[in-house]
Formats: structure tokens, sequence, C-alpha cells
């Protein structure tokens, strides 16, 4: 649904009296929160209202660890499973550490310290695999350069996306585009 300009002024203000009788959703983060929520003002595009939280986990949000809308704590494992979904649809963008805890409504050390305990590596190592996993499809599937595929992958400095795609695959991103491109046979006419 879309925002009316009270609900804007509500969500902008902190205001609690509007708490329970709409929630607003960010689309970027697919967190939702109570419009007294402390956390850092959403683009106003990216927000969408629910007159029922209930209808807000049915469109797939999950609720913010701060403000707690539906009255209870969200476990860590819960909130792993956000920051996850955060890097996911995130992983193009100049994501930071800073960037992430504000995503997911958490402080740094915190997401740093809670995600490494769940799951075994750093939110950066996530991002990390989930950037070199992306590159590799493009590289199977696209003609773009290696520059062009580091850069839409969140990879700005071209060296350093060649060298972290060598310790993970082995080889250098050309490499691995001529290895597979030899194994590709070319239907017989």
């Amino acid at each position: 649904m879309s925002i009316t300009k009270t609900e804007w002024q509500a969500i902008k203000d902190n205001n609690k009296y509007y708490d329970d009788i709409f929630w607003y959703a960010v689309k970027s983060t697919r967190i939702f929160c109570r419009p007294s929520c402390l956390s850092r003002l959403p683009k106003k595009e990216n927000i969408e209202i629910y007159y029922t939280k209930e209808e807000a986990v049915q469109a797939g949000y999950r609720p913010c660890k701060r403000c707690q809308p539906l009255g209870e704590p969200v476990s860590n494992q819960e909130w792993v499973r956000e920051i996850d979904t955060i890097l996911l649809h995130n992983y193009q963008q100049k994501l930071t550490l800073e960037e992430l805890a504000h995503l997911a409504r958490g402080s740094e050390s915190y997401l740093r310290h809670t995600y490494k305990v769940i799951t075994g590596i750093t939110p950066q190592k996530r991002l990390m695999n989930i950037r070199l996993s992306m590159a590799k499809k493009e590289l199977l599937e696209t003609d773009l350069t290696v520059k062009e595929v580091a850069e839409s992958v969140g990879m700005e400095n071209v060296a350093y996306f060649i060298k972290k795609f060598g310790e993970y695959y082995g080889d250098s991103p050309l490499q691995f585009r001529r290895k597979i491109s030899n194994k590709i046979v070319p239907p017989k006419s």
C-alpha cells in the first residue's frame, strides 16, 4: 500500500501514537517496524504500509530486532536470516559493516559477533562469498569484461576482485572463463 502524508510524518517523528495502528515495511531490507522505531529513517519510496502485523509477515517481511513489532524479541537465528536476506538483496552496493548494521537494525559489533557465532563466518566473508558466486555466474553467462563483472557485483577495485576470485576458485577470472569455454563442446553440424 502507498504511504500517506500522515503515515510518513508519524514514521519521521517516531510517533508512538501510531504503534498498533499501522506497521511499515522496508522493501530493501525485508524488515517491518512500528512507527516509533528509532532506527534510521528509510527512503520513502522503499516503504510499504500494513494495517496488521500479520499482513506484513504474510508479505514476507521479518520483524525488526530493535522495535520488536510482534511484541517479542527476535531470535538471533532469525536475525541472521534477515542479515543474509539483506546481503543477498544488496551485494551489488557498497555495503560496509556500518551500513549493514543500519539495514539490519542493530549495532555493528553485536551484529558481527552474533553472525559469526551462528554461521561460523563474518558477514563480510558471507558478502564476499555472494559476490564471488555471482561473479562466477556472470563470467559463465555473459560476455562482460572482468572489470564490468567486478563492478556488477559491487567490487570497484578490479585488482582486489581478481585476487579474491583467484583465492576462492583457484584461477583468475580470465583463466576460469577460458577453462569453462574450452569444456563447452560446440554442437555437431
